[in-house]
């Protein structure tokens, strides 16, 4: 049995939201747990001993973020969750800082005095609990966390502007280049790109390109300006939008944005995904052969034949599938999500040979496979995905955050870097297929979480300026692409857009073709 003591000041807090958290075990694998909350304190019990980190919601300043602990065995004894956060966030830094090469910054640059601080903080706070008890050492507790979340969301900044710089310079890639001859050359690295010497995941030879999701349902001026202003546009092709009645497809909508693309704005196209079975992705009549899976896999094929062939000229990527590993429409076998994945893949790759592919995992954390024993923790899918020689370009991942939904929890920037540097681990080249956040409090804005003193348009633009560009800085990151172009009933994140519903542009859309310009000036 795991208790973490949780305080409001210096009383025992009397509740505290659980819906959303979940134990993580080795391999940064979620496990399944039965979590409860009383007499102050969060208790959690599983089958086995081993041990076990929590994942929480958590109060910072001004912020609510989702955290964790390390990895801590049971104990009769309360930890102190304030205390163990901390800890966790210290050590990530002290591991940032060696495998990003800075322990070179000296000690009274901005970042290591506020790291030092966090740490003298977590010292004080490992005293009080020892003379003073929890109450007092959770106070300071919160202070060394802030300092340390400080610390680390600053040190991915400084990581990105490093690394951009040498990205769209070609210094990373040709000094990559040179360090590999040795080595010889490898054959199974895509796009002409170069394992990382100093580091994990590949060198690419070309910098991130930056685009947005639209919506086929809406088209104007104010739209098409802002999406024209950036690399390409994904173009989503949810079943139930392609085929709402069997046998039928409505093609114009989707029709008239990729014409728009491919002959006035020449921006590149995305398409996708072609099957994701999220609730709002599949239609109606489709249910009817969930538990027919030879059936349904052949619908499956007709789909995306039809969608292909008649797109290909003008696509340039697929998104072929999407968040099969979360199995959560229809009660899909590993044998069969697997097999799923591959016949996607390799048929849009026979009927598309120049076409590239990619496979999206959602919800990356995993937290759904805590609750979810019949699906597939998401690294492990890729993993699996990869080792099996299916045909995949690139994988896709989204970043959609600041909502109460599963998987979409406020995260800070530091735990978004440290993500997708675990994702560069697959030695395939990774785009962020829908990154975004709202631009006002969600329904339910305590179970969400909140960044920046909370969600609002200018704090959405401040995050996009600051995420896009650790993302777009990573060397083994293809592209990114926000999540919607503008607000809409049927986006899948309400107020995430770049522009409101009524087309007027956000903070965000200037920032977002800001840092397209800055990037191609720096080229």
């Amino acid at each position: 049995m795991w208790k973490f003591a949780v305080w409001n000041q210096d009383a025992p807090a009397s509740d505290w939201p659980l819906d959303q958290a979940y134990l993580l075990g080795s391999d940064e694998l979620p496990v399944q747990a039965e979590l409860t909350f009383r007499d102050g304190w969060i208790v959690a019990e599983k089958p086995s001993a081993d041990a076990a980190g929590l994942c929480v919601l958590f109060p910072v300043g001004d912020a609510r973020l989702y955290l964790r602990t390390c990895l801590l065995p049971p104990r009769p004894e309360p930890y102190v969750l304030a205390l163990e956060l901390a800890r966790h966030r210290i050590m990530l830094v002290l591991n940032k800082l060696e495998q990003w090469g800075l322990f070179e910054l000296p000690p009274d640059d901005p970042i290591m005095a506020l790291f030092e601080r966090a740490r003298v903080e977590f010292t004080s706070a490992l005293v009080a609990l020892r003379h003073d008890g929890p109450a007092v050492a959770d106070a300071i507790a919160r202070r060394a966390l802030a300092l340390s979340i400080e610390a680390s969301e600053r040190l991915a900044l400084l990581q990105s502007d490093r690394q951009i710089k040498a990205r769209l310079d070609r210094s990373l890639f040709d000094d990559a280049s040179e360090r590999s001859q040795d080595a010889g050359p490898d054959r199974a690295l895509p796009e002409g790109a170069v394992k990382h010497p100093d580091g994990v995941g590949l060198v690419l030879p070309q910098p991130a390109l930056l685009g947005v999701a639209i919506s086929p349902n809406a088209f104007g001026e104010p739209l098409t300006r802002v999406a024209g202003s950036l690399d390409f546009v994904t173009v989503p092709m949810r079943w139930v939008d392609m085929e709402p009645t069997e046998g039928k497809y409505a093609f114009a909508k989707t029709d008239r944005w990729i014409e728009w693309a491919v002959r006035q704005a020449k921006v590149g196209v995305v398409a996708g995904p072609l099957i994701d079975f999220r609730e709002l992705c599949v239609p109606e009549w489709l249910y009817i052969w969930e538990h027919d899976y030879e059936t349904l896999r052949e619908l499956v094929y007709e789909h995306v034949k039809a969608l292909v062939t008649r797109y290909r000229r003008t696509v340039s990527r697929w998104t072929v599938c999407s968040g099969l590993h979360v199995n959560e429409s229809f009660a899909l076998t590993l044998e069969r999500m697997m097999d799923l994945t591959r016949l996607c893949a390799v048929l849009v790759k026979k009927l598309h040979p120049a076409g590239k592919v990619q496979v999206e995992i959602s919800r990356p954390w995993g937290e759904y496979h805590a609750r979810n024993k019949r699906s597939m923790p998401p690294k492990m899918y890729a993993d699996a995905v990869a080792q099996a020689g299916v045909m995949v370009d690139a994988f896709g991942l989204r970043l959609q955050l600041g909502q109460p939904d599963q998987g979409r929890l406020t995260r800070d920037l530091m735990a978004l870097s440290e993500l997708l540097d675990r994702y560069a681990e697959l030695d395939r080249p990774i785009a962020v297929t829908a990154m975004g956040v709202p631009s006002q409090p969600p329904a339910e804005a305590t179970h969400a979480g909140a960044w920046g003193g909370g969600w609002t348009p200018e704090t959405q633009a401040r995050w996009l300026r600051e995420a896009l560009a650790i993302a777009a800085a990573k060397p083994f990151v293809v592209s990114v692409c926000w999540q919607d172009l503008h607000d809409s009933p049927e986006a899948d994140m309400p107020a995430g857009g770049l522009l409101t519903d009524a087309g007027a542009p956000k903070p965000a859309a200037g920032a977002m073709i800001d840092l397209r310009r800055a990037m191609l000036a720096r080229r």
